[in-house]
């Protein structure tokens, strides 16, 4: 198992479409994957609902754990969904 913490730089937070791009990533990989924000309980990374319902923002730091046999490959993804501009993605 790897575990990362991040801080969240797209400025919707795990919101919208960062969400959707973070959650579309964790599902492109057999690993499971999970998001922890400061002061609350591991979600499903490949879960919408999940994701947003953590209400994590922009600034904000966040646990990524990956476990599984790409989990390598998984936690580079994922984090770099969160520490990259929203105007940067494709």
């Amino acid at each position: 198992m790897i575990e990362r913490t991040v801080t969240i730089v797209p400025e919707d937070g795990l919101h919208a479409r960062p969400a959707s791009k973070f959650v579309e990533t964790a599902n492109e990989y057999d690993s499971e994957i999970t998001v922890k924000p400061e002061g609350s309980e591991a979600v499903n990374a490949a879960s919408m609902l999940a994701v947003t319902g953590i209400g994590a923002k922009s600034g904000d730091e966040v646990v990524l754990t990956a476990d599984g046999p790409d989990e390598e490959a998984a936690i580079e993804a994922v984090a770099a969904v969160l520490t990259t501009p929203e105007s940067e993605y494709e």
